[in-house]
């Protein structure tokens, strides 16, 4: 069960000026490979704009203070931002996170088709996003 870095989402109220303020000023550059396939009608519709600095994400999403309660999860990913780790055994971390008194909101396939994702908290209340890509897609 080895983790990486893939993203870190941020959160605002405008989309397009976040993405254009990590685009002209800090010089990144729009990400198309690799894109999740947002499952809008599963509880979070907001829009997400993706750039890239060549190795890691940064997703800018739409801020969503109710996408937790709309998808029946005690943890949303989309009110502040969290860091995010793929990972290649996300059964293993589960057992991990459970072995270390760690809860956990599954929301499997809600927010992206063909990434099964898990979301918890760290000491400081930070939301920690690991996800698993599916052999489905």
């Amino acid at each position: 069960m080895k983790l990486k870095l893939h993203h870190v989402n941020l959160v605002t109220d405008d989309v397009a000026r976040m993405d254009a303020f990590y685009r002209d000023v800090l010089g990144l550059d729009r990400e198309s490979d690799g894109l999740p396939k947002l499952e809008k009608k599963k509880g979070y519709a907001g829009d997400v704009a993706f750039v890239t600095d060549g190795a890691i994400q940064t997703h800018l999403a739409q801020k969503d203070p109710l996408a937790g309660f709309r998808s029946g999860q005690m943890v949303n990913p989309v009110s502040h931002g969290h860091i995010a780790y793929r990972t290649d055994d996300l059964a293993a971390f589960k057992r991990h996170l459970e072995a270390q008194g760690i809860p956990y909101a599954d929301w499997g396939h809600q927010a992206v088709e063909g990434w099964d994702q898990i979301f918890f908290y760290d000491p400081d209340g930070n939301v920690i996003e690991v996800h698993q890509v599916s052999d489905t897609t």
